[in-house]
């Protein structure tokens, strides 16, 4: 199973979410990013390095320098023809982008997921947390925040991905 994280990032450094959020997806299988902005090769570089990421595909455009989800969101979908899961961390910026990967894909979202049993079952809490779900798709393609504080955070040193333009 290949799966695409979304990676989040301020310019210059990744948020430690994304980080959390690689953790979430190496549990699915193959780790690929993507980084979306302007003038972001600084931030390729450090993702290529991330413990786990085979590949990071990197949207660099004008049009895409305030990250908006309008503009990112065709971006992710474009790429999940090669790509069975779409994560994202359970932030402000992932929880305006994956509503919108999902609607494109014609899915179903899992929202901030705590654990992951299989490629096709996820837990997450319900009912303000004071339930846990455990939550089966049958959907062909995944959608998936991921709450950072769930995962362990990978390395963010010691891969070697390739960095590829798209």
């Amino acid at each position: 199973m290949k799966t695409l994280v979304l990676v989040e990032h301020d310019g210059s450094s990744i948020k430690d979410a994304t980080l959390a959020t690689v953790t979430a997806a190496a549990q699915l299988g193959e780790v690929h990013l993507l980084i979306v902005g302007k003038g972001v090769g600084g931030v390729a570089d450090a993702a290529s390095k991330i413990a786990g990421v085979q590949k990071v595909h990197v949207a660099d455009g004008a049009h895409l320098e305030h990250q908006l989800a309008e503009d990112v969101a065709p971006v992710a979908v474009k790429l999940m023809d090669g790509h069975d899961a779409f994560l994202a961390p359970a932030t402000t910026f992932g929880k305006n982008v994956a509503p919108r990967v999902a609607a494109l894909l014609h899915v179903m979202q899992h929202s901030d997921i705590i654990g992951i049993e299989g490629a096709d079952t996820f837990v997450r809490p319900i009912y303000a947390g004071n339930a846990i779900a455990t939550v089966r798709s049958k959907d062909a393609k995944k959608v998936i925040t991921v709450r950072g504080t769930a995962f362990d955070k990978a390395d963010a040193n010691g891969g070697s991905g390739s960095v590829e333009a798209v």
